[in-house]
């Protein structure tokens, strides 16, 4: 008989959480001040160019094609609220592909006219030129807004690709090979015992990485780090356990194992609900429950 995936009670999940709330802060607390300021250099010096390239945005509709294509991200910062890539694509009606093409900038343009922030930019309300200390506020208040923006994309995506790096970097510790990517219709095109795979559309579903188990069940594991209980609910109960259910219906539970190695915050609760739905949770912190469990599935 295979080994049972392991689960945890509540209480084990909140011993768990309490730790990984504690790495979370102290990785927060120690990142250095120079990230955001970095970022904020970035986005000032973007938004001063797209001022200066349109006459204090006065002159966006002539400068429209330029402006789009040296200034786009800059652009979406002054609405309000920022309008993101995809807002911008419904409300224009363009393709974000041909942004700045020069048949569809004035339409790019016209929607994000309609949509500047009057109470940043008020000169533009009154038609007339900026006082200095008007333009130097909403220079600052924009490139603030665009440089936070960008730090909390920067973090998601650097820690579910650290997360991800910890997972595989332990899994070839155990004497694991990595496999190259592939599509997983059947559990026959799944890695081989001791060998795993990085980012993998298996069924209907992509999962992070798939792993070969020792007694030739599949090891389905999704990375998820999240930054608050709210945010943990999408991550865990709206994601995770969603394919891990989808991958059971598909495969069956004698043959995949769905998994999820979690950090940074979540509610106990939600955890344990998501084990009733077939998800094994490891945290981040401690692989080492990961890795004796697989080792055991060796026999």
């Amino acid at each position: 008989m295979s080994l049972s995936p392991p689960r945890s009670t509540l209480e084990q999940l909140q011993t768990g959480a309490d730790k990984a709330i504690d790495a979370f802060r102290n990785e927060r607390l120690s990142e250095a001040r120079d990230e955001y300021s970095g970022h904020f250099a970035e986005a000032r010096s973007a938004i001063e160019g797209l001022l200066e390239l349109s006459m204090d945005l006065t002159s966006l509709q002539s400068s429209g094609e330029l402006a789009i294509a040296r200034y786009l991200e800059a652009l979406r910062y002054i609405a309000a609220p920022p309008i993101s890539e995809d807002d911008l694509e419904t409300l224009s009606g363009v393709d974000k592909r041909w942004f700045n093409a020069a048949s569809q900038s004035s339409a790019v343009v016209r929607t994000i006219v309609a949509l500047v922030d009057r109470q940043r930019f008020p000169w533009l309300l009154d038609g007339r030129e900026p006082l200095q200390t008007e333009r130097e506020a909403a220079i600052v208040s924009t490139a603030a807004q665009l440089a936070s923006s960008r730090i909390q994309t920067a973090r998601r995506m650097d820690s579910k690709e650290a997360q991800e790096q910890l997972v595989k970097a332990t899994l070839r510790s155990t004497g694991f090979v990595e496999a190259e990517p592939r599509v997983i219709n059947t559990l026959r095109s799944a890695p081989s015992p001791g060998e795993f795979c990085g980012e993998s559309m298996l069924g209907s579903r992509k999962a992070d990485i798939v792993v070969g188990l020792w007694d030739d069940r599949v090891l389905a594991i999704e990375c998820k780090v999240s930054n608050s209980k709210v945010n943990s609910v999408k991550r865990i109960k709206n994601d995770a356990a969603v394919k891990a259910r989808s991958w059971i219906q598909e495969f069956g539970t004698q043959l995949i194992v769905p998994a999820a190695v979690i950090s940074g915050v979540f509610h106990p609760p939600n955890l344990l609900s998501a084990q009733a739905d077939g998800l094994t949770i490891w945290w981040a912190h401690d692989l080492d429950q990961m890795v004796d469990w697989i080792r055991r599935t060796g026999g």
